[in-house]
């Protein structure tokens, strides 16, 4: 596809065997009155490959300041690594199905590309995120995507071990980073800024992570691992007074009233389900609650007490409670989650007391001011860290694998390098296409 404007109509798919290169520079504009989406099948390939000045650009073909989200369906990858349910109907309605035994499976290349106003509704809790990975294999090469104004999540991994770096989820409706059905690749520079706006009626959080809707013990775990990750809540976007409240947060001038409910913000972190995920070297802000070990269903906590899940180096501030025990529960009191009754209302949450444990060497802050974050690119909240920032001297990689740049700062940036720099927009609205 040579570099130029197009528009995608209905649900374009990349079949076993094809091939769609599309160059750097070129703009795709989704189909609003037929919904489409871009589908790449197992074996197919998308190379999308853009650079740093001429990005590629997938969005609404809505004229400026009248897209919303959910204008188009939005971009899906499916491969042939594993993931706990052996195959899998891919979720937002196409035909296509995921899964296999090559871990190694190549789908392509996604670098350098916007993504923006995608995610609609086709029936209740099956939208096309802003970008599916279903069983994406370690041979795909992810970098630098931004996801922007999605209406269901912002990226969605179901299984797979794709690796991926520098990653963007700006002003989603519900979870910014799923992850689900065994996915075990790594992820590491990821800077999630929400609007205050826009929660979904699931209850909106940073990662939402679950083995599978059930919680049974199945293999392989979602045990991914994500490092050096950014999360900036709806407290810190700048000019707002921040009410979790349905009665505050409508949508605003992005509600696209297309059936997608709107409902509350949860927490930077869910784990769930019998997930395994691993969480190091990140910052959270701004949000109503930090970190949600959750034992509904599954063994969760059992694995965060047995010390299966590495979560370390992690950095809260400026939440309205550091942890809680169960989905939709505000209180941080120790809880089970099973029978939704409160345990002891004088003692703190086992997510609260596991964050704090000694040997993890978590730290958190009453105030998001404590952490000398400034807006270095008019995100409109504060986000990378100034040269005072206590974030730049903590990060530790120990026994990690060699795959993972060893940084020395906790969050996806350092006082000085801004990998947002030229590619990403985050006015995407009012972007003259």
């Amino acid at each position: 596809m040579k570099k130029g404007t197009y528009l995608l109509k209905g649900w374009v798919y990349i079949a076993n065997g094809a091939e769609l290169t599309i160059e750097p520079g070129t703009i795709i504009k989704g189909d609003k009155q037929t919904k489409a989406s871009l589908i790449v099948e197992r074996g197919g390939k998308l190379i999308a490959q853009g650079s740093t000045t001429a990005p590629i650009v997938f969005t609404s073909e809505e004229s400026a300041g009248s897209r919303k989200p959910g204008d188009w369906g939005g971009i899906i990858i499916c491969g042939k690594a594993k993931n706990n349910q052996n195959e899998m109907q891919i979720e937002g309605g196409p035909r296509t199905k995921h899964g296999g035994n090559d871990d190694a499976d190549n789908s392509g290349v996604l670098s350098y590309v916007r993504i923006e106003f995608a995610g609609y509704p086709f029936q209740t809790d099956q939208e096309i995120n802003g970008l599916t990975l279903g069983s994406v294999g370690s041979g795909t090469k992810i970098d630098h995507v931004q996801v922007s104004y999605s209406n269901d999540d912002s990226y969605e991994w179901f299984g797979g071990t794709v690796n991926c770096r520098y990653l963007v989820a700006f002003h989603g409706w519900d979870d910014d980073f799923d992850t689900d059905n065994g996915f075990s690749g790594n992820v590491q520079y990821g800077l999630s800024v929400r609007n205050a706006k826009i929660a979904d009626k699931s209850q909106s959080n940073g990662f939402e992570s679950d083995n599978n809707a059930s919680g049974s013990d199945v293999s392989p775990y979602t045990n991914a691992t994500f490092s050096n990750i950014t999360f900036i809540g709806p407290k810190l976007q700048t000019g707002v007074n921040f009410v979790n409240s349905t009665d505050f947060i409508t949508g605003g001038q992005m509600n696209p009233n297309n059936g997608s409910a709107l409902g509350k913000f949860q927490s930077a972190m869910q784990v769930r389900r019998s997930s395994r995920q691993n969480i190091i070297n990140s910052v959270a802000a701004g949000w109503p609650i930090g970190l949600i070990i959750d034992g509904e269903k599954g063994d969760t906590p059992a694995q965060a007490k047995a010390g299966t899940i590495r979560f370390h180096n992690n950095v809260f501030a400026g939440m309205d409670i550091i942890g809680s025990d169960a989905n939709k529960v505000y209180e941080d009191v120790l809880y089970d989650a099973v029978n939704t009754t409160v345990i002891d209302a004088n003692q703190k949450s086992y997510s609260n007391t596991f964050f704090y444990l000694e040997a993890l060497k978590n730290k958190s802050y009453d105030d998001a001011s404590a952490l000398y974050l400034t807006d270095a690119y008019g995100v409109g909240s504060p986000f990378m860290p100034s040269a005072v920032s206590p974030l730049l001297n903590t990060a530790s990689f120990e026994g990690e694998a060699s795959w993972f740049d060893k940084v020395a700062y906790v969050g996806a940036f350092n006082a000085t390098d801004n990998w947002l720099t030229e590619w990403t927009c985050f006015d995407p609205q009012n972007e003259k296409y």
